[in-house]
């Protein structure tokens, strides 16, 4: 090799858009001028000809791409690589190339069939930094990435592009030489753009602006220290002067229409390969076996879905599709992250949708806690759903379920419980990593259970249907109190602004209520109401303030604190109404937890929060429906320590609210979008009609 570089290139004989592959491609197919894209050919061919070597691939009639010769593959050490393309549109070109390769005494190297990989397009060799810059996430898959480390014997640099627009590294990436990198930075991802600031050096980078990059001007080819590109703006062109470095614009408009500039035209056909490199990457990857209704629960899709989102890319190896209604899909499949950091972060959420890992019983991994309140690193963050770990080959179910929490395990014992983080001791073990564990989800096809409160599907309901959603809701509380089981309500201080403190003392009086869980706030303002009959100081009765009301809220906390507590007021018989005054005639337990806004506060309200949690775990423990009414952060919190299998109902005229309360991803959850007024009234009307109860 001498000191002018050598590139490939293949004449625009055949070049059309013909087809659509990439979003530069939208409304061109046609439209290019063949003769206008031969001369701009024939400039760049003369510009880089001047200051390089040009070797010539012919084109072929029926393959209009071949002109992007950066594709054909990657070469290094006299070594190439061809392509493996992803569009079917192009996959013809792939003999030409690789016979090129092999006809001009390159070693041809080649990837599995099944792995699409497109060339230098995706791949740079910096011979400064003694790696291989690759990208992965719209042509090339980044289970290519540890092949090209063996074949090339070389470090790989995993980059993630998530812009559709710059579906190649070349788009949005260049070495324009001395040891500068070139890049537009919103193409990647936060954790491929920190492998770059990782590498490069803040006075080796050169960030592109959007519109500059929008013009290719990362599609740049550099012979000496003239970089030529489509268009350079004038603070780029500052910049690669300052670099010792030429910006040369050549047009490529007509290139452009493909998806395709300078860059794209041309491989490199002996990039500088420092010596010394050996075979390296931090590609993980892990199989994974599901089962269950996969599609029509959307599963699967789901578990695909989270892969990509986190940065990760999937392969089915194989999938069993259940043949009748009743029968489970299973799939195995290989999930692929860039690090094993990412990949732990995705295996977590597939483990939530009931994914194994592989092989069929790998050993839950245990670390001691470093100190008291303090979990390894690595720990498992717990979901909502029933969770087993494998002890000793024995699949163990973990007690006390419920989310943001740890398992702590005891292989002697065979035994395992969650744990919050503060609870914590010293050297207890703790579950680590994501092998090892599983969890169950219930499966809501053809479950054959004839009282099974269906309607709860894992939805947010809008007004439209509240009536129907009542009447489930109803029909559900009717078969609770009648099997003696456990209700608990979360309620916020609208219950009594909207004037359904009285439906929810009725239900509290007539057995439907179990648990009362909220703050500070809906107790003053029941309280409040009883005395005053106002809420805030507004008649609730003629929708207006009344004089002197702003100190109701304050005088109603006055007199039961005079009293000692709700319990003494209403033993005292100065307390005769209400939510909380029903709640201590029938006996049903409240917790209130306060906050830093509480006035007072009430004395019977937890103003130590790690105490009032303890105590709603507790009152929580055995629930079987949960019914939250527009009291979001309470609801959230007894949402994060309630397991799977319990019914919740979240009532919130925000659907923001509902929304969010819904997220925890519940089968048995369901959301509904109104006043909470007009719900509490509807569901008392309902269990009165069909007890013939007036009360």
């Amino acid at each position: 090799m001498g000191d002018r570089p050598r590139l490939l290139m293949c004449r625009p004989e055949h070049f059309s858009v013909e087809y659509v592959i990439n979003p530069w491609m939208e409304g061109q197919i046609h439209k290019s001028s063949r003769e206008t894209a031969a001369e701009q050919w024939a400039r760049l061919h003369e510009v880089l000809g001047a200051h390089a070597d040009i070797e010539l691939i012919d084109p072929q009639e029926g393959l209009p791409d071949m002109v992007f010769t950066a594709n054909a593959g990657l070469v290094a050490r006299s070594k190439a690589v061809p392509a493996r393309f992803f569009h079917p549109e192009r996959r013809a070109e792939e003999a030409y190339f690789a016979q090129w390769f092999a006809d001009h005494e390159f070693t041809v190297a080649e990837l599995p069939r099944d792995v699409p990989f497109e060339g230098a397009g995706d791949a740079f060799i910096d011979a400064d930094r003694a790696c291989l810059w690759a990208a992965y996430g719209s042509r090339t898959e980044l289970t290519a990435h540890p092949h090209l480390a063996e074949l090339c014997d070389i470090e790989v640099v995993s980059l993630r592009l998530i812009d559709s627009r710059f579906y190649h590294l070349d788009t949005c990436f260049s070495l324009p030489g001395n040891g500068m990198v070139m890049y537009f930075p919103g193409a990647f991802d936060a954790e491929s753009r920190h492998r770059i600031e990782a590498r490069v050096p803040p006075e080796k980078r050169i960030l592109v602006e959007e519109a500059d990059a929008m013009q290719f001007a990362c599609n740049a080819v550099t012979v000496g220290d003239r970089v030529v590109m489509n268009h350079a703006g004038k603070d780029l062109e500052a910049a690669l002067r300052r670099a010792g470095l030429e910006a040369v614009e050549t047009p490529l408009t007509e290139f452009i229409k493909a998806g395709g500039a300078a860059k794209c035209l041309t491989l490199e056909l002996d990039p500088a390969v420092p010596a010394g490199t050996s075979a390296s990457h931090s590609v993980t990857s892990r199989e994974v076996a599901m089962e269950g209704h996969l599609l029509d629960q959307g599963l699967l899709e789901r578990a695909l879905d989270i892969s990509v989102r986190a940065g990760g890319t999937f392969h089915v190896l194989q999938f069993d599709l259940g043949r009748q209604q009743q029968s489970h899909s299973r799939a195995l499949l290989a999930i692929s992250a860039p690090s094993r950091e990412q990949l732990e972060l995705i295996m977590p959420q597939l483990i939530e949708l009931g994914a194994l890992s592989r092989p069929e019983a790998p050993r839950t991994r245990l670390e001691p806690a470093p100190q008291a309140g303090v979990a390894p690193e690595d720990f498992y963050a717990t979901t909502i759903y029933p969770t087993e770990v494998n002890l000793d080959d024995e699949w163990i179910p973990v007690r006390n379920q419920r989310m943001d929490a740890v398992i702590v395990a005891d292989a002697d014992r065979k035994a395992a419980h969650c744990k919050l983080f503060r609870n914590l001791e010293a050297g207890e073990l703790v579950v680590c990593g994501s092998e090892g564990i599983r969890t169950t989800r219930r499966q809501q096809r053809g479950a054959n259970k004839k009282d099974e409160f269906e309607f709860m599907g894992a939805g947010v309901s809008s007004e439209r249907r509240v009536e129907l959603v009542v009447e489930r809701v109803a029909w559900e509380m009717r078969r609770i109190r009648q099997r003696g089981g456990k209700i608990v309500v979360v309620g916020g201080p609208v219950v009594i602004h909207t004037g359904a403190s009285g439906h929810l003392a009725w239900l509290i009086r007539n057995g439907y209520v179990q648990v009362l869980l909220g703050g500070n706030a809906i107790a003053v303002h029941d309280i409040e109401q009883a005395f005053y009959g106002t809420s805030l100081g507004v008649d609730l009765e003629q929708g207006r303030p009344v004089r002197e009301g702003h100190r109701n809220h304050l005088a109603a906390i006055n007199r039961i604190r005079g009293h000692g507590g709700i319990f003494a007021a209403v033993e005292d018989g100065a307390l005769t109404g209400g939510i909380m005054y029903e709640c201590v005639r029938n006996g049903v337990p409240f917790c209130l937890a306060g906050s830093i806004r509480d006035d007072g506060p009430l004395p019977d309200t937890r103003m130590d929060l790690i105490e009032a949690q303890r105590e709603h775990a507790e009152l929580v423990a055995g629930a079987d429906m949960i019914l939250m009414l527009s009291s979001m952060l309470h609801s959230i919190g007894v949402g994060n320590m309630t397991p799977a299998g319990v019914t919740l109902v979240c009532v919130d005229i925000n659907p923001a609210v509902v929304t969010k309360l819904m997220d925890r991803g519940s089968l048995e959850s369901t959301g509904v979008v109104t006043d909470v007024g007009l719900f509490l009234s509807l569901l008392v009307r309902q269990l009165q009609s069909a007890a013939g109860d007036g009360d």
